[in-house]
């Protein structure tokens, strides 16, 4: 195996190779199983070859979450509200095309793609939205633990929860006949459950319109309590 152009004219390995094959590894088997030997293989080169485009695995990974920080759509040609919602949905989307990237997006060393959408969201709730900058801050943060939160719940819940918890009831019940009697409310929870077709994907508008729904008064309270020239402290949420 070589990183050169086969005779049968592969083209040469370069940095996007690498990341791109990368990525559908990881989407395979998730960023633990890879190994740069493994990336080797799947490129049909030696594993040194590699290192001629990402210096160690830490260089790898920066890269692979840069890439998926580019499928994430930030729409500058729609009102603050609807970017923000249309944001916090595609990034949800690529975390679900690629897991191994959930609790890996804020670390390491960010990419153009990286910057760029950091800049973009920032633009948005200062510029578009006209939250002062700590507001605004406090705004991209809250919609972060959304987003990132309800992927990370997302990866690790069962997919069918009705199903997940009518077998945990009989769990109990098999354990303790009267088990149940001490639980009326999850009870109800695996009864009602089932009825009305849960799917927990459904919950992310919910807790999204919830957020924006509480952002979008924020620029009105602080121009009220500006205008009222109240000195009343800060609530903890708003401090540093």
């Amino acid at each position: 195996m070589q990183d050169t152009a086969a005779a049968g004219g592969r083209e040469r390995l370069n940095r996007a190779k690498v990341l791109n094959a990368a990525v559908e590894l990881a989407d395979e088997g998730g960023f633990e199983g890879l190994t740069m030997r493994r990336l080797a293989a799947q490129l049909s080169v030696v594993p040194m070859a590699l290192y001629k485009h990402v210096a160690d695995k830490r260089e790898l990974l920066d890269g692979m979450v840069d890439l998926v920080f580019a499928e994430v759509e930030v729409p500058a040609d729609v009102d603050w509200r609807t970017a923000m919602h249309r944001r916090a949905a595609s990034m949800r989307q690529a975390l679900l095309r690629h897991p191994w990237a959930v609790g890996r997006m804020e670390t390491g060393t960010p990419g153009p793609a990286n910057l760029h959408h950091h800049n973009a969201v920032m633009r948005c709730l200062r510029r578009d939205a006209g939250f002062p900058f700590r507001m605004a801050v406090h705004a991209y943060n809250l919609m972060d633990a959304y987003v990132y939160g309800f992927a990370l719940q997302e990866k690790t819940l069962a997919g069918d929860i009705p199903a997940e918890a009518a077998r945990r009831q009989k769990a109990v019940v098999d354990r303790k006949p009267t088990g149940l009697d001490d639980y009326p409310y999850l009870a109800e929870v695996v009864t009602e459950l089932a009825k009305t077709g849960f799917a927990f994907a459904d919950e992310f508008e919910f807790g999204l319109d919830l957020i924006l729904d509480g952002l979008s008064r924020m620029p009105q309270q602080a121009s009220r309590t500006a205008s009222s020239g109240s000195n009343a402290p800060l609530p903890p949420s708003a401090r540093t």
